[in-house]
């Protein structure tokens, strides 16, 4: 059987090999074989789905913030000058 690489995945592949991460190519073959073999095993385990992220402004006016009398205005974002 002839495999054929393409250049940046075969200098991946060399790369490793040089670092002594694996001794051969075929190693690095197998390994990455297993390890997708192992990947579905992962992807079963329950995970949390993300919690939806908040704004600042809502943060800030939730407890501790809540009554600390800050001005939650924004302010207007005025062009400063530039000394070129």
């Amino acid at each position: 059987m002839i495999v054929e690489l393409k250049p940046e995945t075969e200098r991946l592949v060399q790369e490793e090999i040089r670092r002594g991460h694996f001794h051969s190519v075929d190693e690095v073959i197998v390994q990455g074989v297993y390890a997708l073999r192992e990947k579905p095993n992962v992807a079963q385990t329950t995970v949390a789905p993300p919690r939806p992220r908040k704004k600042l402004y809502d943060l800030l006016r939730q407890p501790p913030f809540a009554g600390s009398e800050l001005n939650l205005e924004r302010q207007k974002d005025y062009p400063r000058s530039v000394d070129l």
